[in-house]
Parts: structure tokens; sequence; C-alpha cells
């Protein structure tokens, strides 16, 4: 492997992670980080004065140019999209800004920015890039990505003004085991009275059309499902940061659930049923 290979290699997990970031899709993210390579491999890397910086731009544009792509295959997603899942543990030298933006909860969040938001608060706010790169990289001065990217701040804010906590794998596990049991009082016991699940089924597999809002709504929902499903397997694994487990069942592919909390109580609920979201739990990624 030639030396240019080797830093590129080292840099894939950090390319990968802003795409991911920018698309909530690591398919697509997989794509673009492949497209980078190929104009890196052929490119004159003598010309190149920051090579870091030059991976960067390449795959931020790359980024914002597929989310026009993706927007149009949400136009006909049947019920609620979410992010595609990935296996995740945090290091101890991830800073918390870099964790915090790779859970579920705030890839929703971000998806709800435009793509260039999304890209300058990105590059600015978690991965540390100068407003003159990220200005390069957007095609706007670096007076407007500051504005942008101040813009970003206040919605990101407005969203979520209470940070919610990753959910725990303890109080997943109680979680399930109350529903499997077909515990109403002590499922509703571990949940937070305004608890929203967010069930995504994609095409092929039956889902929740719209969430499901409030502790006894929620709580009733889930028993009822798992009542009808003979379950062969549970994986518990970590996603996006957050405990999670990895169901199996004789009828369909494998499920993940995850979600957040907030004070001990279960704020929110990740059904997550597309098996094409998968890849990246069925192939466990490096990304940072």
């Amino acid at each position: 492997m030639s030396n240019d290979d080797t830093f590129f290699s080292q840099e894939r997990p950090r390319l990968l992670g802003l795409a991911y970031r920018i698309l909530s899709s690591y398919a697509d993210a997989e794509d673009v980080v492949q497209e980078a390579w190929l104009r890196w491999h052929n490119q004159d890397r003598s010309k190149i004065d920051n090579p870091a910086g030059y991976l960067t731009t390449v795959v931020a544009h790359l980024a914002i140019d597929r989310t026009r792509a993706i927007a149009r295959r949400r136009e006909t997603y049947i019920g609620p999209w979410l992010p595609e899942p990935i296996v995740s543990v945090r290091g101890p030298e991830d800073r918390a800004e870099l964790a915090e933006s790779l859970t579920l909860g705030f890839l929703i969040m971000l998806d709800r920015l435009s793509p260039i938001e999304r890209a300058v608060w990105l590059l600015a706010d978690v991965f540390g890039e100068p407003y003159s790169l990220i200005g390069k990289t957007t095609g706007k001065t670096e007076v407007a990505c500051r504005q942008i990217a101040s813009r970003a701040r206040r919605r990101l804010r407005e969203q979520r003004p209470v940070p919610a906590e990753q959910l725990e794998a303890g109080l997943l596990t109680q979680l399930l085991t109350a529903v499997s049991e077909g515990d109403l009082a002590q499922t509703l016991a571990l949940l937070d009275t305004d608890v929203v699940l967010l069930s995504d089924g994609g095409p092929r597999q039956r889902a929740a059309r719209y969430p499901v809002v409030g502790a006894g709504r929620v709580a009733r929902y889930v028993i009822n499902l798992a009542q009808r499903f003979a379950v062969t397997g549970i994986l518990a694994t970590s996603v996006n940061g957050a405990a999670a487990m990895i169901v199996e069942t004789e009828e369909y592919p494998p499920v993940v659930i995850t979600g957040e909390q907030v004070e001990g109580r279960i704020t929110r609920i990740f059904y997550l049923l597309n098996e094409e979201k998968m890849l990246g739990i069925a192939q466990p990624p490096l990304v940072r």
C-alpha cells in the first residue's frame, strides 16, 4: 500500500462519519467515500497543499449533492423515516460533540436542517474545520457560512431545549422484560408520560404509519406487538451510541430496538424493521 493510500485509509473513518451525518444513510455514505477515493486516486496529489482539507471538501460536496437523490426517495417513503442505524462504541478520546452528533435522535434533528445548514454546522461545530475551508466546500463566503452556522445552532436548540440521554442497557432490558411478560403497569412505569415511538418498516415491513405518542398508547402498542411474534434470539449491542437490542423472530428479518431517556424514563423508542437499512448492523463500520 502506498503512502497516499495509507493516508486515505487513516482518514476514512472521519470522512465516513462526515458523510453519514450529512446523509443519515450508511449505504449512501459508503458510496460517497468510495467516489472520493476514486477522485483522490486519480488526482495529482503533488498539487494538493492540504490533503485532509481536500478530502473533507470532496466528501462534503458529494454528500450535499447526494441529498437531492435521497430527498426524491423520501417523497414516496411509507410511514416514518429513521436514519440507518450503525453499530458503534464510543471511545474515551471521542469528544462529546462528536458522539452526540452520531445519535439517532440528533440525526433526526439534523435532517430537519437544509443540506447546506447541516454540512456547515457539522464542519464548524463537530469537525472543527475553519470557515475558509467551509466556504470553499459550500461555495459560500466565510461571512455567509458563519451566519448559516449560527442559524443552524439556533434551530437545533429550538428543537431540543432539554438534551436527551442515550438509552442505557439496563433500562432497555427492563422494558423488553416487562413487554414480553405483558406487564402493562411495569411498562408504563418505565415510560415518560410523553414518550414517542417511531416505527420504520420501509416498503416491505408492516409498521405504524404515524408516530405513537403517549405512555398509555405506546405501552399497549408494544405489548400487543410482542404477542404477535415468536422471538428466536436477542442480541444486546450499541447502536449510534445508545443501548440497543437486535431481535430475531420466525416471521421477519432482524429488528433493531433502541431509544432515548431522560431522568431514568424512556422518552423515545426507535423501532427499525426496514431490512434495506441494516448494512451498518450486518457489517459494523468504522465511523468517527
